[in-house]
């Protein structure tokens, strides 16, 4: 809980420094985010020092079982719940690790069985180097040390793999970064600052494919000064540009969506499917409902906009969007991605303050572009704005509270990697499997030894 509790502080910045929950509420609320998580590993835990205790195979069941325990912990709690998969083990190695190899192939959650491997075989050598049983060990030492080391070379050499390839030429982009301040980004008074901001950042815009960032706009898409939206038109196509913008949309019988939307061209929108609890969407409204008299958080009942959303059609490409914390699930993005050659984020974090939150978003981003083998370009209220080439790399940032357009060079890609292909699926079912034979021949060899 301690890890989570590092990793995660930031949800009391937003509770309280931003939403405006009192502290005494707050702090108690921030600690429940990370003694949820921790329920997670804790389980495996202790599943695995139960069947150790009860197994005559002590050492098998933690090298073998703990392993694909913690793997399955990782991927059960990004999705239980809605899900929260930030800080799984295998992110320990991205963007540059020698694992991150297995990224196309594997997705984040292979990752997580090896590291769990590598942290039980190391623990287990220091168990026998303290208890001086090296000498009797020998020859499984040396293949478990093999195996691990296989392993890690594996990811080395996969990193010179190729699993995508360019698609068409180079694309021009221009990433906007507004830097409004939450505290002002829904005040009327300064709407005319927001205004100003943003078209002075698409007129400045240099790039084929002009990207704001989510929301950026503090009121719906359809109740925007037609004026205004005419003049950012007539900017962007004088140079030949497209541009999106996230911004609230509705339907007509009242719901609303967290959207981008194309304000060039034929509308083309996509909008957000997977919801921030409690941030757009209250749950369990009848036992949460009553924290929202204590906090300022706007626009909190927006709809999942579904599944099945195609890329948008811009500037030559097909740009699959993902709205703020979408990009922390990997499998939910591969769907849209095999048709895309290009993927984008908008995103707000000045929900976060000058916190470790954005730069956690952007290896989040990072993964999943080294689990597409596509580029992806993060257009941010506050940052980090960034463009990632399809190995994961960050070819340009924005520092954060900066205001500026970032103008970027991507290459497209096109091709499907083997996680493309099958999602988390393999994984999950081979961790189950060896399980399940680890159970079996532990049950039949305590049966023999009766």
């Amino acid at each position: 809980m301690a890890g989570f509790t590092a990793s995660f502080y930031w949800t009391y910045l937003s509770l309280h420094d931003i939403a405006g929950l009192p502290a005494l509420l707050a702090a108690p609320l921030t600690l429940l985010l990370p003694a949820w998580l921790a329920l997670f590993p804790a389980l495996a835990l202790a599943l695995a020092a139960r069947w150790a205790r009860y197994s005559n195979r002590p050492t098998g069941t933690w090298l073998l079982a703990f392993p694909l325990l913690m793997t399955l912990a990782d991927w059960l709690r990004g999705w239980v719940i809605t899900g929260f998969p930030w800080g799984a083990l295998g992110y320990t190695q991205v963007p540059d690790g020698p694992l991150a190899g297995y990224l196309p192939v594997t997705g984040i959650f292979g990752l997580s069985w090896m590291v769990a491997l590598t942290a039980a075989v190391l623990a287990w050598l220091l168990w026998l180097r303290q208890t001086g049983n090296t000498r009797l060990q020998r020859r499984p030492i040396a293949l478990t040390v093999l195996l691990v080391a296989a392993l890690w070379s594996g990811g080395v050499a996969l990193k010179q793999r190729e699993w995508t390839q360019p698609a068409g030429k180079p694309l021009t982009v221009s990433l906007a970064q507004g830097a409004i301040p939450q505290s002002l980004k829904w005040d009327p008074d300064a709407f005319g600052l927001t205004l100003r901001v943003y078209a002075e950042q698409v007129a400045a815009a240099r790039g084929r494919l002009i990207i704001l960032p989510e929301t950026a706009f503090p009121l719906m898409y359809d109740e925007m000064p037609a004026q205004y939206v005419n003049a950012l038109r007539g900017m962007a196509a004088a140079k030949g540009a497209e541009l999106v913008t996230g911004a609230p949309t509705r339907l007509a019988d009242g719901r609303y969506f967290n959207s981008v939307v194309s304000v060039t061209g034929r509308e083309q929108r996509y909008s957000k499917d997977h919801l921030v609890p409690f941030g757009e969407f209250i749950p369990l409204p009848w036992l949460t409902g009553w924290l929202y008299r204590f906090m300022d958080i706007p626009l909190s009942g927006f709809t999942p906009g579904g599944t099945q959303q195609a890329p948008l059609a811009l500037a030559g490409e097909r740009v699959a969007f993902n709205v703020c914390y979408e990009d922390s699930f990997g499998e939910e993005l591969i769907g849209p991605a095999r048709e895309a050659t290009l993927l984008a984020n908008v995103s707000n974090m000045a929900w976060f303050g000058n916190s470790n939150a954005a730069w956690q978003h952007l290896q989040l981003a990072q993964t999943r572009a080294l689990e597409t083998g596509r580029p992806m370009v993060r257009a941010t209220n506050t940052g980090l704005t960034a463009a990632i080439d399809h190995r994961g790399q960050v070819l340009a940032e924005m520092p954060q509270f900066t205001r500026g357009v970032l103008e970027v060079t991507v290459q497209p890609r096109s091709g499907l990697t083997p996680y493309m292909r099958w999602g988390n699926l393999p994984v999950v079912l081979a961790a189950l499997a060896g399980l399940a034979l680890w159970w079996g021949w532990t049950r039949r060899q305590g049966r023999k030894n009766r």
